[in-house]
């Protein structure tokens, strides 16, 4: 589901060229080793050395003549501070961790799309892909990929209004089916979904709706803090 959706959009084909930089024990490399190989798309895979010096990828990103690449906000600082100023043809996602207007827009003067990824683990890598314009403001997340729901509930496990705070759920075919060996820590955080058949995810993510239909995040719900994505 998230790689038939991803290949849509942001989108992926036998034309492009990615490269992957991401570690084997984070997630999101699922999707940068297997949508090039569902899309016919050339793989290209960063060493240890040319991850961590952004000079190093920078050359490897304009070699390779890359079309697309996955990062955190810090691995694009890192490209950033390496040197990276001529514009490269990169559909650029990134996720991990919240992405901060101003970066976006260092991004967007350098790459030709940026995209704004999120989800949790709990819901296979990623549950929407947003396409980030130019502009001031808060960066938001949505509409959530095919197959996948997304609520905004308060502590009653009932939606908010547009503009109210509450915390983000998911539901939908992404879902996992709970924790490994922790059957209270599943109970605790997928439950049954007030809204009809299945399961809801609660992220721990707060948030609060746009009218038009996208989400903006406003933190976290709980003390859980993320260090470089």
């Amino acid at each position: 589901n998230l790689l038939r959706s991803m290949q849509r959009e942001p989108g992926l084909d036998g034309d492009d060229v990615l490269v992957a930089i991401t570690t084997l024990a984070f997630d999101i490399a699922g999707l940068e080793l297997l949508l090039p190989l569902l899309t016919g798309a050339k793989l290209v895979v960063a060493t240890d050395a040319e991850v961590l010096d952004g000079r190093l990828l920078l050359a490897l990103l304009e070699r390779t003549k890359a079309t697309a690449l996955q990062a955190t906000p810090g691995a694009w600082r890192i490209l950033i501070d390496a040197g990276w100023s001529n514009a490269l043809p990169l559909k650029a996602l990134c996720g991990g961790e919240a992405l901060p207007r101003e970066l976006a827009e260092k991004i967007l003067d350098r790459a030709g799309e940026l995209w704004n990824v999120y989800g949790p683990t709990e819901t296979t890598i990623w549950s929407s892909a947003t396409r980030v314009a130019r502009g001031t403001g808060a960066l938001r997340i949505g509409p959530p990929i095919a197959n996948t729901q997304f609520y905004v509930l308060d502590q009653r496990k009932q939606p908010v209004p547009i503009g109210v705070t509450g915390e983000i759920y998911i539901g939908g075919d992404g879902l996992a089916r709970g924790y490994w060996n922790r059957p209270e820590l599943t109970a605790e955080k997928f439950i049954q979904s007030p809204f009809g058949e299945g399961r809801i995810y609660a992220t721990g993510d707060l948030g609060r709706w746009h009218v038009d239909g996208t989400i903006e995040l406003l933190g976290r719900a709980d003390f859980q803090v993320k260090i470089r994505g």
